[in-house]
């Protein structure tokens, strides 16, 4: 059974319950089948410029973010605010989005901010998977 953890403030209107089932069965579709775990944080502007920094090197204010299982335990709790599931499962890795970036293109595209952190949550779950773009 794949187990997704989402960590959000409480100020943003995103259905924890949604993401989890999308990202689980993405998963499942990608033949991931046995016990394994991914994490899911939705933060601010301030806290996703600290990642970049500290991680890419960078000053970019990132949509979405994603750390492979290697990457996040460079991560700490605190600082992202992953919580870490009990061992003997699969370590699929981290999911980074900034919720107020993923506010705004949503506006710009006519989208729900579900839907737009959604389409993220894949994109970088992709990246989990080794799968990357250009």
């Amino acid at each position: 059974m794949i187990q997704v953890y989402v960590k959000k403030q409480s100020n943003y209107p995103v259905k924890a319950s949604e993401l989890k089932k999308k990202l689980s069965e993405f998963f499942k579709k990608q033949g991931i089948v046995s016990d394994a775990h991914v994490s899911v944080a939705l933060i601010g502007e301030k806290k996703m410029l600290e990642l970049s920094k500290k991680y890419l090197k960078d000053n970019t204010l990132h949509n979405v973010l994603s750390f492979s299982p290697d990457d996040a335990k460079d991560l700490s709790v605190q600082q992202a605010g992953f919580s870490y599931p009990p061992d003997g499962k699969i370590d699929l890795g981290e999911i980074v989005i900034c919720f107020p970036v993923a506010l705004e293109e949503a506006k710009k595209e006519g989208k729900r901010i579900n839907t737009k952190i959604e389409e993220l949550m894949l994109h970088a779950a992709l990246h989990l998977l080794g799968i990357h773009h250009e």
